[in-house]
């Protein structure tokens, strides 16, 4: 059991470790992707992808998931990157590569949206302490209670908003526009900037935000400015042949016409038309790598500045008291945080519904993929389960590193 695996990562770190002398960090300025290196090149011990295969075969095997991806890199260095199992439960479903695309889910918030909003702030366009009222008029226009509600609100997940509701069960709610009369008409949850509540919303307004100042769809918009220039070819909305042969199954939705592939899995999503701030992103392992190693190393891309090294920063700081969310992006909280306990608190990542995240720590280098499709379990995966599994996977790597002390996070 993943429990078991655990518990026994967990002794080995206890029974120390001898540290060698501190492996020099490569130069990063002329990679375009991280390349492929040994993991002794950059600190980490030979034996981790041995243990990362461990952990996501266990998985696999305790029905978990049908397939998993893993991409962990660190100094722009990619160590492993890997496709484990199948896109689907059938035996002659395609085995999952690195390659393989994946539903992010929620990811989506922080690879499309926040990074979208970034690229508009630095280009002068996007102002965060403007109201979303000055964007888009008729979000206030029916409750003057949102009238204060501002993008860095949205982005801080403290704007008011409810969480969720799944307005994609009346026939009549399609599209974008349908999306923000509902949400501008439905009561706020509580007053703006008093309460930090993880909301959709927030995220599918943030879109038409952008939409509206960018002038053309988040699609696009990600098209042009993120995945073209970052070289992430397989990192779509709606995927399209040949791309969709190689997504993995989302689910079986019997409501939709059967096994998902390429079809968000998302109900609020997919009514908005697939392309939507909270959800319906696709991407693979090799591509997110290069996506967080574009971060890690300050927004630097092929030896140019994608986004401003104090732009990344700022972005990925915790922005509230209390709480762990920073501009789109969420850093590590409590005893069961889905980035383990070992990475530090300065770290920021994300998770999503499907099955995936991703985590970066800049005080180490390193960041961790991972990749399922854990809703078309043989019966929806618990959510502790799919938590245990990120655990073991972020405290393996970070376990592995030989030149940095290993500690506990707060410690």
């Amino acid at each position: 059991m993943l429990a078991a695996l655990l518990a026994a990562l967990n002794g080995c770190a206890a029974r120390g470790r001898t540290a060698p002398s501190p492996v020099p960090e490569p130069s990063m300025e002329a990679l375009p992707r991280p390349a492929l290196a040994a993991p002794t090149t950059v600190g980490f011990r030979a034996t981790l992808p041995g243990q990362l295969d461990s952990i996501i075969e266990r998985a696999i095997a305790d029905s978990i998931a049908p397939g998993a991806a893993v991409a962990v890199g660190r100094y722009g260095r990619i160590v492993h990157v890997r496709g484990y199992g199948r896109t689907d439960w059938a035996v002659d479903a395609p085995p999952v590569t690195d390659s393989t695309l994946f539903d992010l889910a929620s990811l989506t918030k922080v690879v499309a949206t926040t990074t979208a909003a970034m690229l508009l702030e630095q280009d002068g366009l996007l102002h965060l302490d403007s109201t979303v009222a000055y964007y888009l008029p008729r979000f206030a226009a029916v409750d003057s209670a949102k009238r204060g509600i501002t993008v860095r609100q949205l982005l801080t997940h403290t704007g008011g908003l409810e969480a969720y509701a799944p307005l994609y069960t009346d026939s009549l709610t399609r599209g974008r526009h349908q999306y923000l009369v509902q949400i501008a008409g439905r009561p706020l949850r509580s007053a703006p900037g008093t309460q930090v509540v993880y909301s959709d919303w927030d995220m599918v307004v943030l879109q038409l935000v952008i939409e509206e100042v960018a002038h053309e769809p988040l699609d696009w918009f990600v098209e042009r400015r993120i995945a073209r220039p970052l070289e992430l070819r397989e990192t779509v909305f709606r995927p399209q042949p040949p791309l969709v042969a190689r997504t993995a199954v989302t689910a079986n939705d019997t409501t939709r016409g059967g096994l998902l592939r390429g079809i968000v899995h998302d109900g609020n999503a997919w009514a908005i038309g697939g392309v939507s701030g909270h959800a319906g992103l696709f991407s693979s392992a090799r591509d997110l790598a290069s996506f967080a190693h574009m971060l890690l190393t300050g927004g630097r891309f092929a030896g140019t500045a994608f986004i401003a090294p104090d732009r990344v920063a700022r972005w990925t700081a915790p922005q509230t008291a209390g709480s762990s969310r920073s501009l789109g992006w969420d850093t590590p909280s409590g005893d069961r945080s889905s980035a383990g306990r070992y990475f530090s608190a300065r770290s920021y990542g994300h998770t999503g519904f499907t099955g995936t995240s991703i985590w970066s720590d800049p005080e180490r280098g390193v960041f961790v993929v991972l990749l399922t499709n854990r809703v078309h379990s043989l019966g929806t995966t618990p959510a502790d389960r799919v938590l245990t599994l990120r655990g073991a996977v972020a405290d393996a790597v970070q376990q592995a590193i030989l030149d940095a002390p290993l500690a506990l996070r707060g410690n």
